[in-house]
Order: structure tokens, then C-alpha cells, then sequence
């Protein structure tokens, strides 16, 4: 609209409106503005407030172990020195725990618990790479004096290595550990059947392939041959069947689960889960609520800090492996150390030096059938000896390829 001939005055819409009019419109403008802040506020703190409580929620799963803290703490003196400082020692304490409703399904509890599965895990300074080593439970080592539950103490004694979780706890296994290794343990968990069932669960199960059908009653296990999705249950089987699938050895048994670890860790390191919150909440809250670890790790803050540099480790430097073992002189059904290989890989691990795994070293190698490489797989001595390499697997390996 034009104002009068000859002004050269152009009005806008609403030009001609009052003073009175034109500040209606502003006060509901600032009322807009201010609601709409407020609404934005609102959203961000209602998103908190949800993160907040989903932060407590996590941190409040996971169970402090106060009492091997305390126990250890009273042997301090005689624990060895960690002698690379950027480098963590992890023990991880699979418990057949029968406990709570869950794990009541496998048996009655009769007040005590062993080690069904025992993994001394070293993260290398730099986090390079991740190294696991798995403790057969009938290996026979010497166990310290240890406190039991009700607070007395056990004498000294030669036995199976299991016999010092059902003894005397984690603080009594990490003793025996860092006995037998001389490796400083600088933090533990321990989870039991019912956290590693909801772990496999909470990542929508885990694949596995089969040579041929599986039907074990005592592990409640019945599968076909070929590729298999595992739910938690039917994994829990898998890892822990020993008469129905392969030699029957505890041996092969650890092999099958360090396979069903490296899978596991794919699957948690892919994209689909650690990239989707709906997914990655289910795991978090498996994966804590499962756990009684030392109090340093006994927090979200804690298991951060000790995780956080693993997310780039790439899955072919991530290995498992079993400790140099062999049939104990004296019973078949036990199981004792193979020298020097073992120590050979203690000494690594103590050091923080390169280990090398390979699935394709015989199971019962001995110098004659491996060439250069002493039992079960460490190389034999020789003017520049190359890094030590034992049968094991890496999490990039896939049987089903």
C-alpha cells in the first residue's frame, strides 16, 4: 500500500496499526520465544535427568569386591613388583557359582563355589594389543595359606587349581596366580553363569560353526552341524560341555571357549552394537550387572578407564591361548606345566614382550613335529631367536569362513 501523492512513502503490512497494537505483538512474541526456551530446556533436562538415572543405574550393577581387597592388602609385601607401568594384568573368574534363582538351575548350592573358568588377560602398554590366557582349573599348583569365608585360615597345600576359588575366594586366586606366573595382578572379575548367559543375549546371540550335530545331555545341549546362532543358554552349554564335543579334554574345552570369546568380541566391537544405544544399554547393563570386580574397577568411571584403549586394538592382536600344559605325572585326569614354554610365556608377560599365537600348531606339538618350535609351539633356542609363538587363536579368526 502507497501513503499519499507526492510523499514517496511506501507502508508495509500492519504500518498503519497503533503503538497499543504493535506491542501486543511483541509481548507475544516474547512469550513464544520464552516457551519455546523453556520447552528446549525442559527436553535437555529431562534428557539428563534420563542419563542420569541410566549412569546410576549402570554404576549401582556392578558389586565391589571389599573383601579380597582387604586380603590382599594384608599380603602385600609378598605380591610381585608390576614391572611395566602402561601395562594391565586382568584375572577373570568365570564362578559356577549356583547362588540366585538363575544360577540355581544348574545345581543345588552347597555354600561353596569354584573357578569353572579361569583367564589371565594382559593389555600391553599402549594398548597394542590384548593377550588371553586361559588357567586350566585341574592344573596342580601350589596354593598359599588362605582365609576362608567364615574367617579361618587353610594351610599351604599342592592341589588343583580350582580348589583356591572354592577356598578362599578371588583373593586366594590371584595369590595362586601371581605364584605361579610372577605376574603383578592388577585388577579382577568375576562373573558367573547367569551374567555370561545375559551377556550373549544382550548382543542378540553369537555365531558359531559346528563339523557336526551336537547332543549333550548334561550340558542341556542339542545342535546341528553348521553355522548356529547361540542364545545364552545354549552358549553357556557350548563353553562348558566337555564329553560330547571333541576329545573330551579340558584342554580342547579351553580352545572351544577362547573361539567363543574371539567371536563374542567381534560382535561386540561391531558397528550394530556399539554404535546403537537401544542395542548398547542391554549390554552395559549385562555386562555390569553380572560383575564383582576390585573396587577400582568397581564403577562405570573405573571399567571406562581400564576399556577405553581397547576399542582400537585391531581384533587379529586380540589372542587367546592356553598355558603350556601337559598330563600330571602322576594323574592322567590332572594337569601340570610344560617347561620352559611356560615360563618362557610368563616371562613375556611380566615384560610386556610380543606373544604370537597360531592355530596351526598341533595341539601336542613337540619339537619333531613342529619343526623350530619346542612344546606346544615355543620355538626352540637359536643364535637370534624370533618371538615365541604358541598354539592359540585370534578374535579376527572365523571358523565359519
Amino acid at each position: 500500500m502507497t501513503g499519499s501523492a507526492g510523499s514517496g512513502r511506501v507502508f508495509g503490512p500492519g504500518a498503519g496499526a497503533s503503538a497499543e497494537g504493535r506491542g501486543l505483538v511483541r509481548r507475544r512474541r516474547r512469550r513464544w520465544v520464552r516457551g519455546g526456551a523453556a520447552a528446549v530446556a525442559l527436553v535437555v533436562v529431562g534428557a539428563g535427568v534420563a542419563g542420569l538415572v541410566v549412569y546410576l543405574k549402570l554404576d549401582g550393577n556392578i558389586t565391589a569386591d571389599e573383601a579380597a581387597a582387604a586380603e590382599l592388602a594384608r599380603y602385600a609385601k609378598e605380591r610381585p613388583t608390576a614391572l611395566v607401568k602402561d601395562a594391565q594384568n586382568v584375572l577373570v573368574i568365570g564362578s559356577d557359582s549356583r547362588a540366585g534363582d538363575e544360577n540355581a538351575a544348574y545345581g543345588t548350592d552347597s555354600g561353596t563355589e569354584r573357578s569353572d573358568t579361569t583367564i589371565l588377560l594382559h593389555l600391553s602398554g599402549g594398548r597394542h594389543s590384548a593377550t588371553a590366557v586361559s588357567l586350566p582349573r585341574d592344573l596342580m599348583v601350589h596354593v598359599p595359606g588362605c582365609r576362608r569365608p567364615d574367617g579361618t585360615r587353610t594351610e599351604p597345600m599342592f592341589t588343583m587349581f580350582n580348589h583356591a576359588f572354592q577356598t578362599g575366594g578371588s583373593a586366594c586366586t590371584i595369590r595362586t596366580v601371581e605364584k605361579l606366573t610372577g605376574v603383578r595382578i592388577d585388577h579382577h572379575v568375576v562373573v558367573d553363569f547367569a551374567g555370561f548367559k545375559d551377556m550373549v543375549d544382550a548382543v542378540d546371540g553369537v555365531r558359531v560353526c559346528l563339523k557336526e550335530p551336537v547332543d549333550d545331555k548334561a550340558a542341556k545341549l542339542r545342535l546341528p552341524a553348521g553355522k548356529v546362532t547361540l542364545n545364552g543358554e545354549q552358549a553357556l552349554g557350548y563353553v562348558r560341555a566337555r564329553k560330547s564335543l571333541g576329545n573330551g579334554s579340558d584342554t580342547e574345552r579351553m580352545e572351544r571357549q577362547q573361539r567363543f570369546l574371539g567371536a563374542l568380541v567381534n560382535k561386540v566391537q561391531s558397528n550394530d552394537v556399539l554404535l546403537n544405544p537401544v542395542k548398547l544399554y542391554p549390554v552395559l547393563d549385562a555386562a555390569t550387572s553380572s560383575l564383582t570386580t576390585d573396587p577400582d574397577l568397581a564403577s562405570l568411571r573405573g571399567l571406562y578407564e581400564l576399556v577405553r584403549g581397547l576399542r582400537d586394538i585391531p581384533t587379529e592382536r586380540v589372542q587367546f591361548l592356553t598355558v603350556p600344559r601337559e598330563s600330571y605325572v602322576y594323574d592322567a585326569n590332572r594337569d601340570q606345566l610344560v617347561e620352559p614354554a611356560a615360563e618362557e610365556l610368563f616371562e613375556r608377560l611380566r615384560t610386556d614382550d610380543p606373544v604370537t599365537v597360531s592355530k596351526e600348531l598341533p595341539m601336542n606339538s613337540s619339537p619333531a613335529e613342529s619343526g623350530d618350535h619346542g612344546p606346544y609351539g615355543v620355538r626352540a633356542a637359536s643364535p637370534t631367536p624370533p618371538a615365541p609363538t604358541f598354539r592359540g587363536n585370534t578374535a579376527a579368526e572365523d571358523d565359519c569362513r
